[in-house]
Order: structure tokens, then C-alpha cells, then sequence
């Protein structure tokens, strides 16, 4: 697998948690998971360099 696929599949999980955690009434839970969300989705993967 792939780290793109890896991705986003991490970022649906936290997205999709998140929304679950809104509806049910955790607000703490839920702005914490959809930060996750977010920051998964913009951070690339650090990838290491031969020198």
C-alpha cells in the first residue's frame, strides 16, 4: 500500500470518527479528531535521503 492510500484512509477514519463524535454530543472529541483530520491531510510524509 502506498503512503497515498495510507493517507487517505487515515484521513477519512478521523473525519468519519469525528462527525460520529459531533452527533453523539463529545464537542472536545470531535474538534480534536477533525484537527487530526486536518493536519493528516496537509502534512507530507518525511521520506529519508541517502547521502
Amino acid at each position: 500500500m502506498n503512503q497515498s492510500k495510507f493517507k487517505d484512509i487515515v484521513t477519512g477514519l478521523f473525519f468519519t470518527t469525528g462527525i460520529f463524535s459531533f452527533m453523539s454530543g463529545e464537542f472536545v472529541l470531535s474538534t480534536l479528531l477533525f484537527g487530526a483530520a486536518s493536519l493528516a491531510s496537509n502534512l507530507s510524509v518525511a521520506k529519508p535521503v541517502r547521502i
